[in-house]
């Protein structure tokens, strides 16, 4: 076989697509979002996640159009992305189809005692410098670039810091933190009634006679183990990277692999799956992308004072719950402090159906992965170190790429919101851990 041939075998054509689609979103996001400096953004994040691109990536943001490009040196696998306030940033395939209508950020909710307006500095010296533990880099590891920390105990903050650029309402971006908001979304239409883990998923893709996916249930696709051969690597090679930067139709896209594994008997972690429940999701609550996301801000973000999230959506109008939430690391803590507190809102308002929160962090498949959020419980090799260094048993957190994440410790009514550009085969969880087993002994009782 010639290299050639080899080289089209692995379709690099496309993988350079996801490179240049990923760049023009993310740049995107950093100017009309984030409002951080989309330079700083692509040199710090974007270019070690594009490394098989090479040098020649290139972006463009343009102001007056509220978009942004991303493109190959010489024009090749040019990708844009443009901007709808209210609905953020969305990769443009098919320029025919409609943008949802902007809307405005719904009105700031009243003042409470989470947090004083201004930061929060520790008070104790034991977890100052654990905070500082975490934002120090460590020559000849890979770079951490943490960009927001927030710890929460009792349900108030405790102690936050920030990187230079970024502040307190600085919208910062979930990667795969967002499927713990896909968890919620679903949580809220199981204690309506409206779906139940246990019931087929019933996808349009798989509803002829016979077809061994008709037997994949809700509860399948939010704990991995749908058995779909749909496999995530990040390399821009794999099915979930073309999935979220190569197809307006997400979902669809997703719905149409075959079976790797019977469902159920296989854990296999997958955007993929997330996409094919987010659908269903928005097919219950109904009216596609504005419908979605007024039921997340009547049901979900406005109890918890969540203000100014940010959710998109495809060209399906699809929330893309795998990957695609932006918040303030206060909004994210927030958000974790609702599963610290067993899913009940600060105002005693139960959010989540009872025993929720446990079903979340139950392991799936002996895995170190519950429904939505990795999780310390069942025998995972990763789990039992995170215990061993002083992240308790109950423990569990939404995770996503280059170290975002929303640890939860429920006995300890603890949470540590934790967001960066970091490198590395763990993102930096050691120094998480410094952290949390820091807040534990320094604010228990």
């Amino acid at each position: 076989m010639t290299l050639a041939t080899s080289l089209a075998g692995l379709r690099v054509d496309r993988a350079l697509r996801v490179a240049a689609a990923l760049t023009a979103h993310d740049a995107c996001a950093a100017a009309f979002i984030q409002g951080i400096d989309p330079e700083a953004m692509f040199r710090e994040l974007v270019q070690p996640m594009t490394h098989m691109a090479g040098p020649g990536l290139r972006y463009r943001v343009d102001a007056s159009e509220k978009s942004a490009e991303g493109w190959l040196v010489g024009g090749f696998f040019e990708a844009r992305a443009t901007f709808t306030e209210g609905y953020g940033c969305r990769v443009i395939w098919d320029p025919k189809i409609p943008s949802p209508q902007p809307v405005g950020p719904r009105a700031a909710s009243a003042p409470d005692d989470f947090a004083p307006p201004g930061l929060v500095e520790p008070r104790d010296p034991a977890l100052r410098a654990a905070l500082d533990g975490v934002f120090a880099e460590h020559p000849g590891d890979a770079p951490k670039l943490v960009k927001a920390v927030v710890v929460v105990k009792d349900g108030k903050v405790v102690a936050e810091r920030y990187a230079p650029g970024f502040g307190i309402a600085t919208p910062l971006l979930s990667y795969s933190v967002a499927k713990s908001f896909t968890n919620a979304l679903l949580a809220v239409l199981v204690k309506e009634g409206r779906l139940r883990v246990d019931q087929p998923v019933g996808a349009p893709e798989w509803s002829a006679h016979g077809d061994p996916r008709g037997a994949i249930t809700v509860g399948d696709l939010l704990s991995m183990e749908s058995g779909l051969d749909a496999e995530e690597t990040g390399s821009g090679f794999d099915p979930a990277s073309q999935m979220l930067f190569l197809h307006d139709d997400m979902a669809g896209f997703a719905a149409g692999h075959p079976l790797k594994a019977p469902p159920r008997t296989r854990f296999e972690y997958t955007s993929a799956d997330t996409l094919i429940l987010d659908r269903l999701l928005g097919e219950t609550v109904g009216g596609a992308a504005e419908a979605m996301r007024a039921f997340a801000d009547r049901e979900l973000f406005s109890p918890l004072h969540m203000d100014g999230v940010t959710m998109e959506f495809d060209g399906a109008g699809v929330f893309v719950g795998s990957a695609h939430v932006y918040a303030s690391a206060r909004a994210f803590a927030r958000f974790g402090a609702l599963y610290a507190n067993d899913g009940v809102a600060p105002d005693g308002r139960r959010i989540l159906p009872e025993g929720w929160v446990d079903y979340s962090r139950r392991a799936t498949l002996g895995s170190g992965y519950g429904a939505g959020f990795y999780t310390n419980d069942g025998p995972a090799h990763w789990a039992a170190r995170r215990v061993a260094a002083g992240f308790p048993k109950d423990g569990f957190f939404a995770s996503g790429n280059r170290g975002q994440r929303i640890y939860v410790v429920p006995s300890e009514r603890l949470v540590v919101g934790r967001f960066g550009y970091s490198a590395g085969e763990d993102f930096g969880i050691r120094d998480d851990i410094a952290l949390i087993k820091a807040a534990i002994e320094s604010l228990h009782g």
